[in-house]
């Protein structure tokens, strides 16, 4: 009877059906106590990242990318020998672990300055480890109609936890102390393991309601994956499908890369203050937060319903495009903090769910170490190079207004291949369904 009356109750802002409603609240709550700990400390990376210098970004992107490079086939040397149940908690234990070492070494006032460049690069690459390993475990978890329905809820979990964690980080930053904000995303770090744990738990129901068709792994999700631990380039590198969706995560790294090189120049331009500066990242990030999970609740899932995968992929570089545009008309702070919150709330509410909808048609391998190497090296990676290409454009004497026209056609060919990877989405799930025996599902409702 409480499922009965939890399944009601959600029913009414999400298309929810039989058996989904407890595994869809362990996931939306999962997610925000994921995101709340990595919001909480953003703002203190990005100030960190013009406190060293605006010159050093590119350095610093360069060195999380070799960082990524480093840690990903340990990555894949675990999933292959460990059950799902087992790494997903173990790889948010050693990055609650890494937090308490940068706690006691900031605390001692120890190296102070190395710290916060380590610290800068280590919080890239837990925010897209963290990130990547919820979202291969939805992927996982979902079949792909269920993603279409339910995802936009589910990233609405993070985005309400990236409204609270700058929320907290302003709240708490000078009574406590930002080194003490650490021990505060620790906490809601080890909250997130326990919402995967009972997840977990929850999961059978979730695949009553799904069909075959949709869901294409054939190993037990008890077993480890099995398989190198370069497995996951190798993956890449033979399908096409793979390659595209790589690609796209280039684009919106190159995109994002130069927006966010052209914010780090206007916003120094505009203030020599870090307190300042820290106050203007949090309220991008509290205003990114309130309009996201607006369009979350609203939107999201009857938009992925409605249009499909590929063109709500395609929402976000059309929001580049246009962005790239009125920064080249006018290279200022408030039409760059505009641009920031557009595209991320387009990038998180709309597009980034679409995105997580294109890997639930593969295989369990290719979700977990595939899916990993694209949101983690192909990504870093394409940070790194286009960070490079941005100071090389500097150094050439182009101004912020220029790059950001030269960017407005890559933003175009972005827009296609989003397209095109929805048309191969939908086939391939056609395919699978015309493959998978006929099995019988509860009765099913929706709004």
């Amino acid at each position: 009877m409480p499922d009965d009356r939890l399944q009601r109750w959600l029913a009414r802002v999400v298309a929810v059906r039989p058996g989904e409603a407890r595994a869809l609240l362990w996931s939306f709550a999962y997610f925000f106590c994921l995101l709340a700990g990595y919001y909480v400390l953003r703002p203190l990376r990005d100030e960190m990242g013009i406190a060293g210098g605006v010159r050093n970004l590119p350095w610093l992107f360069t060195a999380t990318f070799f960082v990524m490079l480093a840690v990903v086939p340990v990555y894949g040397a675990v999933v292959a020998k460990l059950p799902r149940r087992r790494f997903v908690p173990l790889v948010y234990h050693f990055f609650v672990a890494n937090i308490a070492i940068f706690w006691l070494l900031l605390a001692l006032d120890i190296g102070t300055v190395h710290v916060a460049r380590v610290f800068f690069v280590w919080i890239s690459v837990f925010n897209l480890f963290a990130v990547s390993v919820f979202w291969s475990f939805m992927a996982d978890l979902y079949a792909s109609e269920q993603g279409k329905r339910l995802f936009g809820f589910i990233a609405a979990g993070g985005s309400a936890g990236a409204l609270l964690g700058p929320a907290v980080t302003v709240g708490l930053a000078v009574p406590l102390g930002y080194v003490n904000l650490l021990i505060v995303a620790a906490l809601l770090l080890e909250a997130a393991v326990l919402c995967a744990l009972r997840l977990e738990a929850a999961a059978p129901g979730l695949k009553m309601q799904a069909s075959a068709a949709a869901a294409p792994a054939r190993q037990p999700e008890t077993a480890p994956l099995g398989g190198g631990w370069l497995a996951g380039i190798t993956l890449l590198v033979r399908s096409r499908y793979l390659a595209g969706i790589a690609l796209w995560v280039a684009l919106l790294s190159l995109a994002g890369t130069f927006l966010y090189f052209q914010q780090a120049n206007i916003v120094a331009a505009a203030s020599d203050d870090p307190a300042v500066r820290t106050r203007i990242f949090a309220t991008i990030d509290l205003a990114i937060g309130i309009l996201t999970l607006l369009v979350q609740f609203v939107a999201t899932g009857r938009l992925i319903q409605r249009f499909g995968a590929g063109p709500a992929a395609a929402f976000l570089p059309a929001v580049f495009c246009l962005g790239f545009v009125a920064l080249w008309l006018s290279p200022a702070l408030w039409v760059v903090i505009a641009f920031q919150a557009l595209q991320r709330t387009a990038n998180f509410a709309i597009s980034n769910p679409a995105r997580e909808v294109l890997f639930t048609v593969l295989e369990r391998e290719e979700k977990y170490k595939a899916k990993n190497v694209i949101d983690i090296v192909v990504f870093r990676g394409g940070d790194a190079v286009s960070g490079w290409l941005f100071a090389a454009m500097r150094g050439a004497g182009l101004e912020l207004g220029a790059i950001s026209l030269a960017t407005v056609p890559v933003t175009a060919a972005w827009l296609a291949l989003a397209l095109a990877l929805g048309r191969v989405h939908e086939h391939r799930t056609r395919e699978a369904a015309a493959r998978a025996p006929v099995i019988p599902s509860p009765t099913t409702q929706g709004t």
